[in-house]
């Protein structure tokens, strides 16, 4: 019998958001022929290698940052990428920053293109905040973290960066320097940061 309005594999696209990673995906019945068909007649949308959007759908909001939280969920987004959420910088990564514990390898992604960053264990868990786009959840530092993780990877992102962004947070209503000073203990730059603390307070 022949399917009217919605066929069986994009009902299950819709029932679970328009977003599917290919396993998941196939899992659920839907025959790779069918799932790769879709995509070649652009019935989907492949956002990175597995990762399957309905087309039909209005365009995400941030491809990139919706890639890497279903592809990488345990990751952090951070420095510039979290900057840019946050409004803090002017700059236009064209990567995402991602921060992940020292113990775990990097994650194999073909797209977005992503730097990743490896942080101890207790500064990777400190100033973790949720967001969600596109109906899915991914994690992200808050600006106080972000601005002392710019600090303690000056060498690596530029000292002008983190200059830029501090002056920004600091300028904002309610900025509270004992939050940066708090991350600054916890990465252990309070030594480097505080100068530039007293010089633009």
């Amino acid at each position: 019998m022949k399917q009217t309005l919605i066929g069986r594999p994009q009902s299950i696209f819709v029932k679970k958001g328009g977003l599917l990673r290919a396993a998941e995906a196939i899992r659920l019945g839907i025959h790779p022929r069918d799932l790769y068909g879709m995509r070649d007649r652009g019935e989907l949308i492949e956002l990175s290698r597995g990762l399957f959007r309905l087309a039909s759908l209005p365009p995400p909001e941030d491809p990139d940052l919706l890639a890497v939280a279903v592809r990488v969920p345990r990751a952090v987004v951070c420095l510039t990428s979290a900057l840019a959420y946050h409004d803090l910088t002017t700059e236009v990564p064209h990567e995402v920053n991602i921060a992940l514990p020292r113990s775990v390898s990097r994650p194999r992604l073909d797209h977005p293109p992503l730097r990743v960053f490896n942080f101890s264990k207790e500064s990777f868990k400190a100033g973790v905040e949720t967001r969600m786009t596109d109906g899915v959840v991914f994690r992200i530092y808050c600006p106080g973290k972000t601005i002392v993780d710019c600090f303690k990877f000056r060498n690596r992102i530029g000292l002008d960066v983190a200059l830029d962004a501090l002056k920004r947070f600091l300028a904002r209503k309610g900025a509270s320097t004992r939050e940066l000073l708090e991350f600054a203990r916890i990465c252990r730059v309070e030594k480097v940061i505080v100068p530039y603390l007293e010089a633009l307070q």
